[in-house]
């Protein structure tokens, strides 16, 4: 094991995969001269080269409908986003191209695509640069959607991402990139769709995603000093979805709260729920409560921020909640 930022696991993992295949290329905003917004791709210019590591204008659906058309001739484009706030100008060329060509040319055209950049609230970035978008993207076949939280998972997802045959998009946590974990040595692939544990627990299951991974954890250590035993079940792939491990987490604890960055209404918690009463409604001692951003564009002012996203203690109390109702 060695100890790596998000940031570099992400530039790992890109760095191999160019290594490995010459038909995978960089492209978006400031990916080359810059090294990327959030230096994913320091030294990529000097190391491949501008044909394999290309900027582009600021123009999300015309770089978006390149990489696309050159995923359509063969090659395997790495497309990042300076922040996925900017990729709703792409939703065209992703959501009606990518993720329906496939299966509109009756399997004759594979799109072997990523779309990868950072989601979610930062420090401040008010309520335009602040959205969590996975609901946008998993909502859509045709479209894989992972969502790595911690260093290992980012190398881990991404490579898999890169070498599969259908566009992925990877949502990475804009307060992510300096966050530190021990990545394995050597080839490291995490399998798209499989969720990991990341706590065991007894008493309550708090399952969640991405960013929230560390949200949840926070609120694990502390229901632990009240000697409250909380599972954290993380997701990684919301589409495609760990069923099984929704559901083994539920038989184990019989209590759940979902956790996510996004909005409440129409959000992945949603689709959560309606699966564990579908499939494991005799399981449940208590309704599954869900912990989301306020139901409001992100505030700037700082403490109304704060308020707004979601916290720690609004999942120890939800935990509570579904533990002494």
């Amino acid at each position: 094991m060695r100890e790596l930022t998000y940031r570099e696991a992400l530039s790992e993992a890109m760095a191999e995969e160019m290594e490995r295949d010459e038909s995978v290329f960089l492209m978006g905003e400031e990916v080359g001269v810059y090294n990327g917004a959030y230096k994913v791709s320091r030294g990529f210019l000097d190391r491949f080269g501008p044909q394999r590591v290309v900027d582009t204008p600021i123009s999300e659906a015309g770089f978006a409908g390149i990489g696309i058309g050159a995923a359509m001739v063969g090659l395997r484009p790495i497309i990042e986003f300076m922040t996925f706030n900017f990729a709703i100008l792409a939703l065209d060329q992703i959501l009606n191209t990518a993720a329906k060509t496939y299966y509109m040319s009756g399997g004759q055209i594979p799109i072997p695509i990523v779309f990868r950049g950072p989601t979610g609230a930062a420090l401040q970035l008010a309520a335009q640069h602040s959205q969590a978008v996975e609901t946008q993207y998993t909502h859509s076949p045709g479209i894989k959607v992972v969502t790595p939280g911690t260093p290992a998972d980012a190398k881990g997802l991404l490579k898999a991402a890169i070498r599969d045959d259908d566009p992925v998009v990877v949502l990475e946590g804009e307060l992510l990139y300096n966050v530190k974990g021990e990545v394995p040595e050597g080839e490291h692939i995490v399998p798209l769709g499989v969720a990991e544990v990341k706590r065991e627990g007894s008493d309550v299951s708090i399952i969640t995603h991405g960013k929230m991974v560390h949200v949840a954890l926070q609120a694990a250590a502390r229901l632990a000093k009240d000697q409250i035993s909380a599972e954290v079940l993380d997701l990684r792939s919301l589409r495609p979805l760990d069923v099984d491990a929704i559901l083994t987490t539920v038989a184990k604890t019989n209590r759940v709260v979902y956790l996510e960055e996004g909005w409440p209404l129409a959000g992945v918690g949603a689709e959560i729920v309606n699966i564990i009463q579908e499939e494991a409604f005799d399981e449940l001692d208590a309704p599954v409560l869900r912990v989301t951003q306020a139901d409001v564009p992100m505030p700037y002012a700082k403490n109304l921020e704060q308020l707004a996203k979601p916290s720690a203690q609004r999942v120890v109390d939800a935990c509570n909640r579904v533990l002494y109702r």
